[in-house]
């Protein structure tokens, strides 16, 4: 056999069912040995989508995702997906072509050091040399990309290699266990929860892995405790839940921020600091724990003062027994904080104008969706509504990125995550900037026969960039653009276009969409006004209660 030969079936050996990508010149003897193997090839229409949906299948999955490009400019379409899954924490196999090494055939034309490029943006980066060392290369980069936090790491295959006639086979897999927590750190901790008037409970997105969610619902059923999410920690616990007192959204002065400020002990279970800080730590009174697989990066608002690291799962089952004979304590002021969050946060602001509210339009798509569907949001304005307004009921049911944060990333996120759960009713919510920046999907979904609906939020500007120039009193300049009609745009790919003209109409359309198959794309136009009414007025002239 060759080396491409070689490569799919370590792939295959590694349970990988599935490859996201756009081959190139240098990968058409990859492309043939796939061709005859049992891994599927999805074909996209932009290397930076392959790599946000083989992202989001890893996110999903616990699984590297894996995706293919060529060399050059192929390689370097995949640096802002390969950035999203290194801050995102999402474990994901790129696999990029080459010219060949040994001889030159073609100079310089497209050659780039992708592996040098690559080095910073992921855990471990490699050119095979030899085709007898893809097993073991292979075998350790799917072992890296989940080992410790989850994330990316990159193989480049030149051409020459990919057809070098090798006699080899595939690494046995190994199964990864993680280091558990010291019993004394466990101890030490359960004692600072316990002698604690006010302790709350964070979940940060490594807590928001399947292994780790019904774990933590065992900890707050039986501890009692209240607890609140970072953006991507969203769902770890349902969020309906009367101990769940929302989603910091903000980094500072929102209702939740009352509840955070009295709290003198705060439980960060699976916290990073690449996610926008969801409170700024003082050095007063308030202690943190950090619990997670790795220990805590200190920064200028995050230095915890203990710290239990380990298998996550492992550390909260072993918290919640040592937490066993907990005192009874007085909840009443998180209680009041949780009644007022209800009343401001999540009442359906806005219901008898149009265009919608973001309040509004976020409070029609919980009541239309299933509890156990899933919606990808892109990134705007739109994205911190969501992630205060929209109640998660599961994990990973509202998939959003406040890592890299990039725009372009919801759509492609929903496709993958359809195909890894077709029985789920999938929805994408993006801007009209950012999904221009991947609408060619459209096509991919089409092809591939998917049941996805597509609610474009039309403010024919970027409107977060725009939120912030008024918020710093700067001249509104520099951010409007136009739009293609977007129904026409949705139908000449074969897709259903709809678009909402009056109050009412989103969840009848809504609803007429998930009941009917193929691809559906809603256009909704969204007033942003609030936008200052909100977190510009009312947040910071609230007062928190005594």
């Amino acid at each position: 056999m060759n080396g491409a030969e070689l490569l799919v079936q370590c792939l295959e050996n590694e349970g990988v069912t599935t490859i996201f990508g756009i081959p190139g010149e240098e990968n058409l003897a990859f492309l043939e040995a796939l061709h005859n193997s049992s891994i599927r090839l999805i074909l996209t229409r932009h290397e930076q989508a392959a790599g946000f949906m083989a992202a989001t299948y890893g996110r999903l999955t616990g699984k590297p995702g894996v995706c293919l490009s060529t060399l050059g400019p192929g390689a370097t379409n995949f640096v802002t997906a390969v950035s999203y899954s290194l801050l995102g924490g999402m474990p994901v196999v790129f696999i990029t072509g080459q010219k060949p090494i040994k001889k030159s055939k073609q100079g310089r034309f497209q050659i780039l050091d992708v592996v040098r490029m690559m080095g910073p943006l992921t855990k471990f980066t490699k050119q095979v040399v030899n085709a007898g060392t893809i097993p073991a290369m292979t075998r350790d980069m799917f072992r890296i990309a989940v080992n410790g936090k989850s994330g990316p790491v990159h193989m480049e295959l030149p051409e020459d290699i990919a057809a070098e006639e090798v006699d080899c086979t595939p690494v046995s897999r190994s199964i990864l266990h993680y280091p558990v927590a010291d019993p004394e750190a466990i101890s030490q901790a359960a004692e600072i929860i316990k002698k604690a008037s006010f302790p709350l409970i964070l979940f940060g997105a490594a807590a928001n892995r399947e292994q780790i969610c019904p774990v933590a619902l065992e900890l707050i059923q039986a501890t009692g405790l209240y607890f609140f999410t970072t953006q991507m920690g969203k769902g770890v616990v349902d969020e309906h839940s009367p101990q769940c007192l929302g989603t910091a959204a903000l980094s500072d002065h929102d209702y939740i921020h009352c509840a955070i400020d009295r709290a003198d002990v705060i439980i960060n279970i699976g916290y990073d600091v690449v996610e926008k800080p969801p409170f700024f730590m003082n050095h007063g009174t308030m202690k943190v724990i950090h619990v997670h697989f790795a220990p805590a990066d200190i920064d200028e608002v995050y230095f915890p003062q203990h710290e239990i690291l380990g298998d996550i799962s492992h550390s909260l089952r072993a918290l919640k027994d040592a937490l066993s004979d907990m005192p009874s304590r007085n909840t009443d002021y998180f209680g009041r904080i949780h009644k007022e969050i209800n009343a401001h946060v999540f009442q359906d602001q806005g219901h008898d104008q149009f265009p919608n509210t973001p309040q509004h339009i976020v409070s029609d798509i919980r009541q239309t969706v299933a509890h156990e569907s899933i919606v990808s949001l892109d990134n705007g304005m739109y994205k911190i509504w969501f992630a205060r307004n929209f109640k998660a009921c599961h994990s990973h049911s509202l998939l959003l990125d406040n890592a890299l944060a990039t725009m372009g990333a919801g759509f492609p996120a929903a496709i993958s995550a359809k195909l890894v759960h077709p029985e789920k009713q999938v929805i994408a919510v993006c801007g009209d900037g950012g999904f221009m920046m991947n609408s060619q999907e459209i096509e991919t979904a089409v092809r591939l026969g998917l049941h996805i609906v597509i609610i474009i939020l039309r403010d024919n500007g970027y409107g977060m960039i725009k939120w912030k120039q008024r918020g710093m009193h700067f001249s509104d300049f520099g951010l409007d653009f136009g739009n293609p009609d977007f129904i026409q745009y949705a139908e000449s790919y074969g897709a259903k276009g709809y678009r909402i003209t009056e109050n009412g109409m989103l969840s009848t359309v809504l609803t007429k969409c998930l009941n009917a198959s193929g691809v559906h794309l809603i256009e909704v136009p969204v007033d942003y006004s609030e936008n200052e009414k909100v977190f510009l007025q009312e947040l910071q002239n609230k007062t928190c209660l005594l």
